[in-house]
């Protein structure tokens, strides 16, 4: 059985930051996270450098997911996550369901609203304001979704549809509405208490709230103790890193989440349920 395909596991994943690298270092770490056991691999769709060098290298992120897809055979796969404001959404499901079909079926469509006004102003996005951006995310969710139903072949996979940030009065609604995972960043207090808005908007909803797979991108320096994270309603803990890619961060994710899973089923076993 897959690890995904348990209700009970708690799952781990990466994300490999495309900036101040190469193509190649990149290929190494991400095939090492696959081998050590990684349940998710992440990148991030920005063009230019987010911190540091502003000049340094940097990599775009359909093209590496592509390579990405084709190098493992295990990790679910995506993006943390694709700005909206860069590909027609239409273009953005095709892409995706292309993806998915090399990966075998292990793809998120992963996106949020967009922030990084450099990547705007270098590649002649009309950057707007961020409401504008929100409703325009709201207005292309519908169409990836109906696009997704339209193409031929369907993904092989369920590739769930994820939203990234936390906005409590339109990220969150939206994540209620459309999304089948939901991501932000720790602190375990604050994704406690966005975690919970998402809740209240499912009510509002009428949709089951466990419907919505709940992710959490942490630090390196974060990683002791994801049971905080677990206790907060994570089911899914990213730990994000740069070049030099150390995956020490992603084996602790790993062992700790192992034995998440083992006091799991030594519950089940000793209550009988």
């Amino acid at each position: 059985m897959a690890r995904f395909d348990s209700p009970n596991s708690v799952h781990v994943g990466i994300q490999i930051q495309p900036q101040g690298t190469s193509v190649a270092a990149m290929r190494d770490a991400w095939r090492a996270a696959d081998e050590m056991g990684a349940d998710s691999i992440w990148i991030w769709d920005h063009f230019y450098p987010l911190f540091g060098d502003p000049e340094a290298t940097h990599f775009e992120a359909w093209t590496l997911l592509s390579v990405m897809a084709a190098d493992t055979a295990n990790a679910k796969l995506g993006t943390l996550v694709t700005g909206n404001s860069y590909r027609n959404p239409e273009l953005l499901a095709d892409m995706a369901r292309t993806v998915d079909h090399i990966a075998d079926g292990r793809m998120y469509l992963a996106v949020g609203s967009g922030w990084f006004e450099r990547d705007y102003v270098e590649y002649g996005y009309e950057f707007g304001t961020a409401p504008s951006r929100l409703r325009q995310l709201g207005d292309d969710l519908p169409r990836m979704r109906s696009r997704l139903d339209k193409l031929h072949p369907q993904a092989v996979g369920p590739m769930p549809i994820m939203i990234g940030g936390s906005g409590p009065k339109v990220t969150l609604k939206l994540a209620a509405q459309f999304a089948d995972s939901w991501n932000t960043f720790g602190p375990p207090e604050h994704f406690a208490e966005k975690n919970q808005i998402l809740d209240d908007w499912c009510e509002k909803f009428g949709r089951d709230p466990r419907e919505i797979e709940r992710t959490v991108a942490i630090g390196g320096e974060d990683i002791n103790s994801i049971k905080r994270y677990v206790d907060a309603g994570a089911e899914h803990i990213i730990v994000m890193t740069g070049d030099p890619f150390d995956l020490g961060p992603l084996q602790s994710l790993i062992e700790q989440r192992d034995l998440l899973d083992e006091a799991s089923m030594e519950q089940e076993r000793t209550t009988g349920s």
